[in-house]
């Protein structure tokens, strides 16, 4: 038991873990950013322009059934209107996630494309000495 809770307090303090649950917070809020806009702004004018539709009321009622003599089962219906709020909301997040990646990838590439600043060269080798010393004496010995 020791190590199984070992094991979760090192998965749970990584950079990645803390990292995935801002990202799943932020995401549930641009959620509910997204839900308002489509549901505030995007589709009454849409519901307007197709004559005063509410796309939430949209609906198929299907036929009710009499259970017994004057009692009859509620009828179902198909929400059809939610399903299409939904699919825009989905767009639009969709959309708004393309671009977002669409950005960084822009950012990472124009980071990978600036040039490295040039290395200083390597120290000489202990050969690389030697054989600097050695020319230098030959050029003193040939001088003379």
């Amino acid at each position: 038991m020791g190590k199984l809770i070992k094991e979760f307090k090192e998965f749970a303090v990584k950079g990645n873990a803390i990292d995935m649950a801002v990202g799943v917070i932020i995401g549930g809020a641009f959620g509910k950013i997204v839900s308002s806009i489509v549901d505030d702004i995007i589709m009454p004018p849409i519901g307007w322009l197709i004559g005063g539709v509410n796309f939430s009321d949209l609906k198929v009622t299907l036929p009710a059934e009499k259970i017994a003599d004057g009692i009859e089962m509620q009828s179902a219906t198909i929400n059809y209107g939610n399903f299409i709020q939904t699919m825009i909301d989905f767009v639009i997040i969709a959309l708004c996630v393309f671009a977002l990646v669409k950005f960084i990838n822009k950012l990472s590439r124009k980071k990978d494309e600036e040039p490295a600043a040039p290395a200083p060269p390597p120290a000489p080798t202990k050969e690389e000495v030697l054989l600097t010393e050695i020319r230098d004496t030959l050029e003193k010995i040939s001088k003379k």
